[in-house]
């Protein structure tokens, strides 16, 4: 008769074990889910681009998309314009000569590794001024027409000249400057494989009209920083196209 409750004890000991055990497994399994949860962003921000390391609008940006309907406006003015020290075109005005501080660096590096493989690179046209812009535009709109115009010259405050971001490359024999055939060139054809490695992307693609608002241009290159650079390369997009605008 003695054994009868001894026997329950211990069968409500064990059970009452059990549920202790099955509660900290239980618990386990949520702290391990929680730690998981946390990390996966982290995890998904690894495996894929972070479209939203810099500003698309804001001025400045080095990812600032500026275009036809994203225009710049006729008061902005870059404050870190600076001359790098590469080869310049003679005939660049003092506007043209400059570039925003952001790109100075890597654009040196560009020609610099690119006179290392026998190629000779110069700025043809940085940054450009409202005011020279206008005037730019005008000379196309008499040389070419309003249409043709609009397809190789950006009006006045919607040109990415005016940000200080982006720059027309050319050759220092002055071979095929702002002109189609630069792709053709030994001086066009390096910089179209080489010049997302230092940040920039040529930003008007072929056949991409009617994404960019411009016809070809091989010779005009836009700094967007390395990473940006690859992805563009890589998926052979513009930037319109890769941000979904």
């Amino acid at each position: 008769m003695s054994e009868k409750p001894s026997k329950k004890k211990l069968i409500i000991v064990l059970i009452i074990v059990a549920l202790i055990i099955a509660g900290l497994v239980a618990i386990g399994k949520r702290v391990k889910t929680a730690e998981d949860t946390k990390e996966s962003p982290t995890n998904a921000q690894q495996s894929g681009f972070n479209k939203s390391q810099h500003s698309l609008d804001q001025a400045g940006s080095i990812w600032w998309v500026v275009n036809k309907s994203r225009p710049v406006g006729n008061s902005y003015a870059p404050d870190d314009l600076v001359i790098p020290d590469i080869p310049i075109r003679s005939g660049a005005g003092t506007d043209e000569r400059r570039v925003s501080q952001k790109i100075a660096v890597p654009l040196q590096q560009l020609v610099a590794a690119a006179k290392q493989n026998g190629v000779n690179l110069l700025l043809a046209s940085g940054y450009r001024s409202y005011d020279l812009q206008q005037t730019v535009y005008a000379q196309n709109v008499k040389q070419l027409g309003q249409a043709e115009a609009d397809k190789v010259s950006a009006k006045p405050g919607t040109s990415e000249h005016q940000t200080g971001l982006s720059l027309d490359i050319g050759a220092t024999n002055r071979k095929c400057e702002i002109d189609i055939c630069f792709a053709d060139t030994p001086e066009g054809q390096w910089v179209a494989q080489h010049a997302h490695e230092y940040g920039f992307t040529i930003r008007y693609l072929q056949s991409k009209e009617n994404k960019t608002g411009y016809s070809y241009e091989p010779w005009h290159l836009r700094y967007v920083g390395p990473e940006l650079a690859a992805e563009l390369k890589k998926t052979g997009q513009t930037m319109e196209e890769f941000f979904g605008l």
